[in-house]
C-alpha cells in the first residue's frame, strides 16, 4: 500500500510517502508558510519515489489538535487531493504522531503528550506505541489547565510536547510518573503512517468530504 501523509498542525510542516517499504520525506520548520510549501513537498516526494499520484492508495493527515490555521491547511489540501485521486483518507491525531516520534527517536512505549493550547490550557493525551509505530490512545484526548490534568495511571511514562516547557509546575507535579524527554519535539508526517495503516485495516478510513479537523476546545465547549 502506498500511503501519503501530511502534518501541518504545528510550526513544523512535513510530508511523507511510504512506497513498498521505502519512506520519502520532506520537512520544514518555518512557521506561517505551510500553505505555500506543502503541495510542493508532496510533488517532491512523489517525484523522488517515481510514483504517479494515481498510485497513492491512502492519504493520512494530522487532524489536530494544534494550530487552528495549520490544521485547516492540512485538511483542505488532503480533501482536494483525495477528491481528485478518488482516494480514501485516514485522519490521525497530531498528538499520536508526537508519541510515535518519541518512540522512534528515543524508545519507550508509553508517552504522555502535552501541547500548549494557549489560554492557560494544554492539549493532553496518553498513548502506548508499538514496536512498529502504531499509537493507541488510552482514554480520551482532552484540553484543560495544567492543574486539572489527571496524569498517567502508573510510573514509567515519557513526556513530549510544548506544554511541559510552558508549564514546568506540571512536570514537577508528575515527576514520579513522567520523565520529560522531548518538550520541543513536533509531530512529523512519517509518524502518522503506521497508525493510519492499522486504522485503515480496521475499516476506519473515510471519504474526502468526511476528513475533518479536530480542535478539542470546540468539542469541550459543546459537551459542556
Amino acid at each position: 500500500m502506498n500511503i501519503l501523509a501530511l502534518e501541518t498542525a504545528t510550526d513544523g510542516c512535513s510530508v511523507a510517502l511510504a512506497v513498498t517499504g521505502t519512506l520519502f520525506c520532506r520537512q520544514s520548520s518555518e512557521p506561517r508558510i505551510h500553505a505555500r510549501r506543502v503541495l510542493g513537498m508532496v510533488d517532491e516526494c512523489l517525484s523522488e519515489a517515481s510514483l504517479a499520484p494515481a498510485n497513492v492508495d491512502l492519504i493520512t493527515f494530522g487532524r489536530g489538535p494544534g494550530s487552528f490555521t495549520g490544521v485547516r491547511i492540512a485538511t483542505a489540501v488532503v480533501q482536494g487531493l483525495a477528491l481528485g485521486l478518488e482516494c480514501p483518507v485516514m485522519p490521525v491525531s497530531s498528538l499520536a504522531a508526537a508519541a510515535v516520534g518519541v518512540r522512534r527517536q528515543r524508545g519507550g512505549g508509553r508517552v504522555a503528550v502535552c501541547v500548549d493550547a494557549r489560554m492557560d490550557e494544554c492539549y493532553w493525551g496518553l498513548y502506548t506505541v508499538s514496536d512498529n509505530g502504531v499509537a493507541e490512545l488510552l482514554g480520551e484526548e482532552s484540553i484543560a489547565g495544567p492543574d486539572a490534568l489527571p496524569g498517567p495511571p502508573a510510573p514509567g511514562w515519557l513526556g513530549v510536547g510544548s506544554g511541559w516547557h510552558r508549564y514546568p509546575e506540571l512536570a514537577r507535579r508528575m515527576d514520579a510518573d513522567v520523565e520529560v524527554l522531548e518538550p520541543d519535539l513536533l509531530p512529523e508526517a512519517r509518524d502518522l503512517i503506521e497508525t493510519a495503516r492499522a486504522a485503515y485495516d480496521r475499516g476506519e478510513a473515510v471519504a474526502a468530504d468526511a476528513a475533518m479537523p479536530v480542535y478539542l476546545r470546540e468539542q469541550v465547549a459543546w459537551r459542556s
